[in-house]
């Protein structure tokens, strides 16, 4: 996020006069749509704004939306991110990856991203599965994924990507799924985080891995499963039926039964977006016998990388006037007397 004046956009400003080809009922075509339909609320300037991709199916991204983009190689597209933020770091900065691209050869350069905490959002759209290159397993498959690289069903544990980004020094890192209404939401509360907003997006990969996150993500009947968190409001879900419990003997999450809409009574914890620790365990949770924790997990702003290098730069150069030839000269350096023709 910058600081630059708000501008009045539309949703038409920000659709390209490109095909948008994903697979037909693919998750990625309503995350582009909650995006652009997110960029106007923010006030952000099609000018002013950078969409960063790697490879994957979630990185043909910049071509779909009305303003500046680098496609760029596999996993790096956070080195590249991180030059156009230093270049200038009034510009909007969106990092758009998956689960293979941010998580297996790109793990590196997203950890980097974060604890360096560059002022950027970044999307990892997670369906748990190589879908560009014909469904291989991922490094978030689950245990058991049949794929062409697992066909006997996978046996490696899968990395979490929010866990991840706690664990690399993120400072905000927040959950949502394609088709979800909250999803701008998330969104928005991701750019007025000034630092590395580390965004989870569960998609649905309807070749590759149909409906593998139906059990909290499903269009209709899943919301009793969704625990969605609000910075200082209890973490009830179900209806308001039932909460989740700090175990003060074991320091364990636990699911309560909330009577009568009781839920101090009953134990509820209130959500704390700057308690790190919560946040951890928020993510640990098992599904199903814990809902999916959604929204905002983690949110505590620290300087970012570009405004450490800024400050940086003008501590150093303060006082000292720009002159390139002495600094040419500067040092280990000699000088070519002039002599006459030289006999062979």
């Amino acid at each position: 996020m910058n600081d630059m004046t708000p501008v009045e956009t539309t949703l038409k400003d920000w659709e390209t006069d490109q095909e948008v080809r994903w697979c037909p009922g693919c998750g990625d075509y309503a995350i582009l749509k909650a995006v652009q339909r997110t960029l106007p609320k923010l006030g952000a300037d099609p000018k002013n704004t950078v969409f960063v991709s790697g490879i994957g199916c979630s990185s043909r991204f910049p071509y779909y939306v009305e303003s500046y983009g680098f496609h760029t190689i596999h996993g790096r597209a956070p080195a590249v991110a991180t030059g156009v933020k230093l270049a200038n770091p009034d510009l909007d900065v969106w990092i758009v990856t998956g689960d293979g691209d941010g998580m297996s050869i790109g793990g590196n350069h997203t950890m980097h991203v974060l604890r360096r905490n560059l002022d950027c959002q970044i999307l990892l759209f997670n369906n748990e599965i190589y879908g560009l290159t014909k469904g291989q397993a991922s490094p978030t498959s689950r245990l058991g994924t049949r794929s062409p690289t697992t066909p006997a069903g996978s046996y490696d544990r899968p990395a979490k990507a929010c866990a991840f980004a706690l664990g690399a020094g993120a400072r905000f890192v927040a959950r949502g799924f394609d088709v979800s209404k909250k999803l701008p939401e998330v969104l928005e509360a991701a750019y007025r985080h000034k630092g590395a907003a580390f965004v989870e997006i569960y998609q649905n990969c309807i070749v590759y891995n149909k409906d593998v996150f139906d059990g909290f993500a499903a269009p209709k009947g899943a919301e009793d499963h969704q625990l969605w968190l609000e910075n200082g409001e209890p973490m009830l879900f179900a209806g308001s039926t039932k909460g989740i419990s700090l175990n003060r003997d074991t320091l364990r999450l636990e699911v309560v039964d909330v009577v009568d809409g009781d839920w101090k009574s009953a134990g509820v914890i209130v959500h704390d977006v700057t308690n790190r620790s919560v946040a951890h365990m928020l993510v640990e949770i098992p599904f199903p016998e814990f809902p999916k924790a959604l929204g905002v997990l983690y949110d505590d702003p620290r300087p970012t990388f570009e405004g450490e290098v800024a400050a940086e730069k003008a501590r150093l150069s303060e006082g000292k006037e720009p002159n390139l030839a002495a600094l040419l000269s500067k040092g280990q350096s000699w000088k070519v007397e002039e002599s006459g023709p030289v006999e062979l």
